[in-house]
């Protein structure tokens, strides 16, 4: 397994802070409020979540190569590139939060 610089940088993160290194690698997620109250709990479960996290990330960017791969939650990768939305966006798959498929709140009567 290759550490790459961003690794090393989200190691150094993670022992500084952890839940910055969570925020970092998972977003605004359900992991980050984990990550929070293990780090309040105790520092060290705060750590090993971090250190978790970042492991998995780097078992996801072996196995999909960089930028191959997307966050699913949990700490689980799925293997398909860039999310929709973003820059260079083609992947396949959809953001796991908000409304999908609903009626506008509000649409203007046609003449």
């Amino acid at each position: 397994m290759a550490i790459r610089g961003s690794d090393v940088c989200l190691i150094l993160v993670a022992i500084i802070f952890p839940p910055a290194a969570a925020a970092f690698i998972a977003g605004c997620s359900c992991d980050l409020l984990i990550n929070i109250l293990l780090t309040i709990l105790g520092y060290l479960p705060g750590h090993i979540h971090a250190f978790w996290l970042i492991y998995r990330r780097m078992k996801a960017e072996e196995q999909w190569g960089h930028n191959g791969y997307v966050y699913v939650g949990n700490g689980q990768y799925q293997g398909g590139g860039v999310q929709p939305g973003l820059a260079g966006a083609g992947g396949p798959y959809q953001q796991n939060y908000g409304a999908t498929n609903a009626a506008p709140a509000y649409s203007a009567p046609h003449p």
